[in-house]
């Protein structure tokens, strides 16, 4: 007989649900433990009626409006800044708890910027109900700096990023492979200037430059000083994250012809003397860490490796040349997993599980 004290399972919608990191937070739903009684799927009105598999379902997508969060206990966002800042608003106002995965809300001093494995206390204050999920690249690479931290206390990043193109969407992933299939005939490509360009011709969508034979060393739009959104966001999310609001980061973001995995080059600098050794203890014994580091037997991480996975891999780990108290190491890992959906998803079942 149910237990009539035991609280009905909390209702959840996924908004954006047919995106690519909605699709994969579908996929992610099914294959965890169930904390959830309905989920929706909502999307814009354009997407309103497709069908969408999600716990091993074919659900049919709803368009967001006025009352499509009646009901809801959390929302999980993965929409442009721009829509999150219109309709999380609604959401809260209907009941909802909102864990946003956009830029919308992150350095909010309101809204908790949240890594269950680093900072899952967080999660409790949010006054404006409303949760933020970090950075993919960030996310990437925030997993291996935590525990290091916490062993030595971190001083300083010098951070190169080399993101792929799923980020932007299914649309970066198909103009990658336009690309490729353009220059594939021809192998004399990428030997005289400007070859490339007038191979691929105006097709660069959102990105400056082409993709294929060649790396773009510029993500994001132009801030102040000549730097980049995207290593601005490098730099504050990881403070907030690490709780360290005057940490140094120096960071170059570059985009890179790969599909999917965000990787990055880190040079970090602590507070007291480190090893390679120890460092890579640290690392194995961390949440949500492999670490793949034997360089003389070609085993690093690597993008191809890590796509499909949920941790974050690590190696190259090597004291820095000329400090004993800094470490280079590199990582990468699936900025459609961890970097998106199952970060948003491990904050919703924070939230479900706790008070409500």
């Amino acid at each position: 007989m149910p237990d009539p004290k035991a609280r009905p399972l909390p209702t959840l919608a996924v908004f954006g649900a047919t995106g690519v990191v909605g699709t994969v937070m579908c996929e992610l739903l099914t294959s965890r433990a169930n904390v959830w009684g309905e989920i929706k799927l909502l999307a814009s009105p354009r997407s309103a009626g497709k069908l969408a598999r999600c716990r091993g379902e074919d659900l049919t997508v709803q368009a967001v409006g006025p009352d499509a969060f009646d009901g809801v206990d959390v929302a999980m966002f993965d929409v442009p800044d721009e829509v999150s800042r219109q309709w999380a608003p609604v959401a809260v106002a209907a009941g909802a708890v909102v864990v946003d995965n956009s830029s919308a809300f992150r350095m909010d001093r309101d809204v908790p910027l949240v890594v269950p494995e680093i900072n899952a206390g967080q999660v409790r204050y949010r006054p404006r109900g409303i949760v933020a999920n970090a950075n993919c690249t960030v996310l990437a690479m925030i997993m291996a700096i935590a525990p290091l931290h916490h062993e030595y206390g971190l001083r300083e990043l010098v951070l190169a990023s080399y993101q792929s193109v799923s980020s932007v969407g299914r649309f970066g992933v198909d103009l990658l492979h336009n690309q490729l299939t353009r220059v594939a005939s021809d192998r004399t490509l990428g030997s005289r200037p400007g070859d490339v360009r007038r191979a691929v011709g105006d097709e660069l969508g959102p990105f400056p430059a082409p993709l294929v034979l060649n790396v773009v060393p510029f993500t994001g739009e132009l801030a102040g000083a000549g730097w980049s959104t995207e290593e601005l966001k490098l730099r504050d999310e990881s403070r907030k994250i690490l709780g360290l609001p005057d940490l140094k980061v120096s960071a170059t973001c570059v985009r890179v012809p790969v599909v999917t995995g965000h990787s990055v080059a880190v040079h970090a600098v602590f507070g007291s003397e480190v090893t390679a050794e120890r460092a890579r203890e640290v690392l194995r014994n961390a949440p949500s860490v492999i670490v793949v580091d034997e360089p003389g037997n070609a085993e690093f991480p690597m993008p191809i490796d890590a796509v499909g996975t949920e941790p974050t891999w690590v190696g190259r780990v090597r004291r820095a040349m000329d400090d004993p108290r800094a470490i280079d190491f590199f990582v990468t890992g699936d900025n459609l997993r961890k970097g998106a959906a199952l970060n948003t998803i491990q904050i919703a079942e924070l939230i479900a599980r706790g008070p409500r």
